[in-house]
């Protein structure tokens, strides 16, 4: 695909797209990235993103086509969750509902280790440990 130059004071002329490449844009910004499309036309994705910046209808267009796809997807998984998807149920309240499947434990009479306590606890465990051995001898 051949791009249209802008020209400029020096160095290699900016890229542009055309009207027509700017709707191909749209159309393929429903199924792939900006890197794709930017393979697709035969430039580096930093062009492609430099493209975007300098043509706001282009952005626009990559824009449309990622919004098009996103709700079709939407509408189709509210649908198979309101006919009773329990996986696309779970998978719109975890994602749109904030909703989480963490566990709370809740432990009691757990004392907490305290710095200050740690040479007493360790004192505490090697005479353990010592009658263990005596126990066993």
């Amino acid at each position: 695909m051949a791009l249209k130059k802008i020209t400029n004071k020096g160095g290699r002329p900016k890229a542009e797209l055309n009207k027509n490449q700017v709707i191909q844009v749209e159309a393929l910004a429903a199924y792939l990235t900006c890197e794709q499309i930017a393979d697709y036309f035969g430039i580096s994705s930093t062009t492609f993103n430099e493209i975007k910046n300098r043509q706001p209808e282009v952005a626009v267009a990559y824009k449309k086509g990622r919004v098009g796809t996103t709700v079709d997807i939407a509408s189709s998984l509210i649908s198979k969750a309101r006919d009773g998807d329990t996986t696309c149920q779970i998978f719109y309240l975890k994602t749109r509902a904030g909703w989480s499947e963490k566990q709370i434990i809740e432990t009691k009479d757990v004392t907490p280790i305290v710095p200050e306590l740690l040479p007493k606890a360790m004192q505490n465990y090697e005479e353990f440990l010592l009658e263990k051995v005596k126990d066993a001898e």
